[in-house]
Parts: C-alpha cells; structure tokens; sequence
C-alpha cells in the first residue's frame, strides 16, 4: 500500500479559552503547555491525583489563550469534566464543539496531499505516516484512496497506539502504554501538575510498571475475542482490549496489557487461539502540519 490512503472518522472536539486558560492547563496537562507555540499541537495525558490516566488527548494552541482539544470521539464530556474538576475561579471555559471530524492521510505522499480543513497535525505510525486533518464538512482530496475503518484499526494496533475505552481507562497508569507515549505526551522538566508524583516516580524506577501493553499475533485466521483472558503457561496474565482478524497482507493482531514476566516472544493462548507476544513498535508523535 504505497499510494496515500485516508478514512473519515469522528472526533470530539473541546475548546479552551479565557485569561488564564494557559496557565489552567499548565497546571493539569502533563505536557508543557507554555512551550506550545500558536499554530502547534502537542498530545498530553490528563491524569487523576492518583496519576491513573483520565485522557489522552491532542492539544492546539490556537491562539495564546484559545486552544482546541481532540480526542477520541465519545471521550469529550468526560475529558471536560475532569477539567472542570480544579477550575474554582479560574478564568477559563471549556465547550464541545459540535460536528467536527478527523480525515487521517496516511502513506508516502500523504503530506502532499492538501485538505481543507481547520487544523492539522503530522502523526508517524511505524511505516505508515501521515497526517490527521480536523474539521467540518472535510471532503476526500481526489486520488486518495479511502479505506475501511478495519484497515486503520488493524495498523493501529500493529503500531501499539493506544486509545480511549480500549488500552487507555481510568486505571491505566500512564507508563503502561509505552515509554514513547511518555516521550510525546509527558514533560519531566515542567513544574508541577496534578497527577504527577506517579509519573514521576514510575520514571526514576526505570519505568517498569506490572502490565505494560502489547502486540500480540495470532497463528490462526479469526480474531482474537475483546475480553479475552490472555494465558501463559496456564496463568491468567491479561485480557485482550482490541483486536483485528487476519487479513490478505497480515496476521489476525489484538493489543493486551500483559504481565511484565511475559517476555516478547513468549507463546500464549486466548479463547483456545494461539498467540505471540511482540513488543509495540515506537509509537506515533505528533507535531504540526506542515512544519
């Protein structure tokens, strides 16, 4: 698939504005919000006290105090919530906006290709690039091929991008993901920000956490059940949270938060299907369109 290919999905969308919006976000993000730049992106973890993760989400500075926040669709009123939660008189508001959508672009090319659309940000899945355009009403640029949403799953979880609802819940530490979902969502030279202390002291340990999440590949044709009890060597070890069946060009995949025994390589077994554990490949960081 070396021609740009491209789906249509939903996305919500928050935006963020007042006085002291920046400042507001600073102190709940755990991405340097000041070092942002107007016209940039940035993803960020918002985490409980606890440091367990509440969001995973892109930010845009749109202007110095308007920014505008993605996330996975149905993951935005709670993302607001959990904004609202420390506001008190904070000069900040936070809306869902409405009717936006996210055309993703991915393949060689896909940079060239030019969209109509009110934001953009560069996303690098391992061997398939590209771009996420965000908007209202975008249309498909002529030749580019659209593919189904089983397509970009499937690349999705052979890349470990975690998402929302599925690998990424309210208790999910933020290290089980990945130490590149750290590296592109977490600054360890900022000051400080609710949820913190985890974060940090999961780092000074050499960031081992007990299930970090990984790839699995399945020998057989059907996909792996979600919620499906990961075994190895007649252990419960994990549970399957996204899943793909085999395809022409790949092998039936899911993603699981397993373990840390469980070494990459290791032979396991879910629903009576036979499984290898891999290593996620480095996941996407994500810096503007066009720069």
């Amino acid at each position: 698939m070396n021609d740009p290919v491209a789906v249509l999905t939903g996305r919500d969308v928050i935006r963020v504005s007042g006085s002291e919006a920046a400042s507001y976000l600073q102190g709940q993000m755990s991405q340097d919000i000041d070092a942002v730049d107007v016209g940039r992106a940035a993803w960020s973890l918002l985490l409980q006290p606890t440091g367990k993760v509440d969001a995973w989400l892109r930010v845009h500075r749109v202007e110095s105090h308007h920014f505008v926040v993605d996330i996975d669709v149905g993951h935005g009123e709670a993302a607001i919530t959990r904004l609202e939660r420390f506001k008190l008189s904070t000069d900040v508001t936070f809306g869902l906006d409405a009717g936006w959508s996210m055309l993703s672009i991915r393949g060689a090319g896909a940079e060239s290709v030019e969209v109509d659309a009110s934001l953009g940000a560069r996303v690098s899945w391992p061997g398939f690039e590209g771009f996420d355009h965000l908007g209202t009403d975008l249309d498909v640029p002529a030749g580019v091929l659209m593919v189904d949403d089983l397509e970009f799953e499937a690349r999705r979880i052979a890349a470990g991008f975690p998402r929302m609802g599925t690998e990424l819940t309210t208790d999910t530490i933020p290290a089980e993901a990945g130490s590149a979902l750290l590296d592109s969502s977490v600054s360890f030279t900022k000051g400080c920000y609710t949820g913190q202390e985890l974060v940090a002291r999961i780092d000074s340990r050499g960031g081992n956490v007990p299930r970090p999440i990984r790839v699995l590949r399945s020998d057989g044709p059907t996909a792996l059940p979600v919620g499906g009890i990961v075994v190895h060597q007649g252990a419960e070890v994990g549970t399957v949270t996204s899943s793909v069946p085999a395809r022409p060009d790949g092998p039936a995949l899911a993603l699981a938060p397993i373990l840390r025994r469980v070494e990459p390589g290791a032979a396991v077994v879910v629903a009576g299907a036979a499984a290898t554990v891999e290593v996620a490949p480095v996941s996407p960081t994500t810096v503007p369109a066009g720069s």
